[in-house]
């Protein structure tokens, strides 16, 4: 910081101490990452200050040269990355990338079908907590009792019956993978499109490690942080037809101008997916998800559907008769962030939760792997366990904050 401190030092208080805070916790929300210092200076740069609607030689502002060159290259690049015939990166974020998408194809009162938001889905897919559910008519399906997976057969008989316009395939907290073909084949027997929200796993798609649902979706959205290490913003990817529904849907229909240092950012974060290195790192970050299941399970701990095969795992929290908002505390106590998380069918209300979310990007960021894994999971348990000892808690504190100086946050 240059001249912040002096025009505003208590701001530039709040953002050292949140940089501290960063730099001294281990962070292992499913939704967040460490993203590049190309990113925080593309987000910082002379774009902030940049006012357009419209598109690439079709803007209501002059002086739009180097913003048109802009988003050009950063839609050239998100297609080239997914493979996807078209690209829209100007959605400010996940849950108006979805809206416009809804907008687009669908009337108010029509029917969707989507996860439900207890049993790993999203908010923004119709949760009766979102605006979504008062513009269209939601039915939900979930995961099966036993195995805690999706069981397609059930979905299909589902979609028979509800006969949707829209099936949606996402989550926030489901940590398996999707059959995206099956879901394709659900939804073209119902006469319904596919779209599927990729927010979370986007990173783990671009550097092609699972499989990528651009093949077989009508449209796809994601964010560009979490997995991806961009900035925080929102992108469509859909196939030609639905182009000129979509780039309407979102101007003018959702939105005014757009924000031209977070498309330099989504530009910036998709040149990096694209190289060798980005691949490697969604590798260590699905290995190391696979092993902080293994450690909880390891220690006593009951892991949602018996493991993990993207970047997140869902922690039972009941066996060690705890609940998520007490977990979430004390761990928070000690440097280590997690959240609290409804896992399916939950005896406990949203605010408590029986389970934790556990995300292995940001600290695969930071270079760790199988030991510290390991290690971070023995820390977890013994702050758990010896919750009521502030000396053990000291002592777990200490050796988390000597774990983040051996791995600082990469620049």
């Amino acid at each position: 910081m240059g001249s912040l401190p002096s025009d505003d030092p208590e701001v530039a208080r709040i953002i050292e101490n949140e940089e501290s805070r960063i730099e001294n916790t281990l962070d292992l929300i499913a939704a967040e990452n460490h993203a590049p210092q190309s990113i925080l200076e593309a987000q910082g740069s002379a774009f902030s200050l940049k006012a357009a609607e419209g598109y690439p030689g079709n803007r209501f502002h002059a002086g739009c040269r180097f913003a048109d060159e802009l988003e050009r290259l950063a839609v050239d690049r998100a297609k080239r990355l997914y493979g996807s015939e078209h690209a829209n990166v100007q959605p400010h974020s996940g849950v108006s990338a979805n809206l416009a998408v809804y907008f687009s194809v669908l009337q108010i009162g029509d029917r969707i079908l989507s996860m439900k938001l207890s049993h790993g889905g999203h908010l923004s897919h119709g949760d009766a907590a979102s605006i979504t559910s008062k513009c269209f008519k939601f039915r939900h399906y979930g995961v099966h009792p036993q195995s805690e997976r999706i069981d397609y057969n059930d979905l299909h008989h589902l979609a028979k019956r509800f006969k949707p316009r829209m099936l949606i395939a996402g989550a926030s907290a489901y940590p398996r993978l999707m059959d995206y073909e099956k879901l394709a084949e659900i939804a073209k027997n119902v006469s319904a499109c596919l779209l599927v929200d990729m927010a979370h796993i986007a990173g783990l798609v671009a550097g092609g490690v699972i499989p990528s649902p651009v093949p077989h979706a009508d449209f796809v959205t994601f964010t560009t942080y979490k997995t991806l290490r961009g900035g925080r913003g929102g992108v469509i990817l859909c196939k030609k037809e639905h182009a000129e529904k979509i780039d309407r849907t979102i101007f003018p229909g959702g939105q005014g101008t757009t924000a031209f240092n977070i498309m330099a950012a989504k530009a910036v974060c998709f040149k990096l997916a694209m190289q060798p290195e980005f691949k490697d790192l969604q590798q260590k970050t699905l290995k190391n998800a696979a092993g902080f299941a293994a450690a909880f399970k390891k220690r006593g701990y009951r892991i949602v559907s018996g493991g993990t095969e993207n970047h997140l795992v869902l922690v039972d929290l009941r066996p060690k008769g705890l609940t998520g908002d007490v977990a979430e505390k004390v761990l928070e106590s000690v440097g280590i962030v997690v959240n609290r998380n409804v896992i399916p069918n939950d005896p406990e209300k949203p605010n408590i939760a029986s389970g934790i979310r556990i995300g292995s990007p940001a600290v695969t960021s930071r270079g760790m792997g199988k030991s510290e894994v390991s290690k971070i999971v023995e820390l977890i348990d013994t702050a758990l366990v010896e919750r009521d000892h502030k000396e053990s808690l000291s002592q777990v504190s200490a050796e988390i904050l000597a774990l983040c100086q051996k791995f600082p946050i990469p620049k």
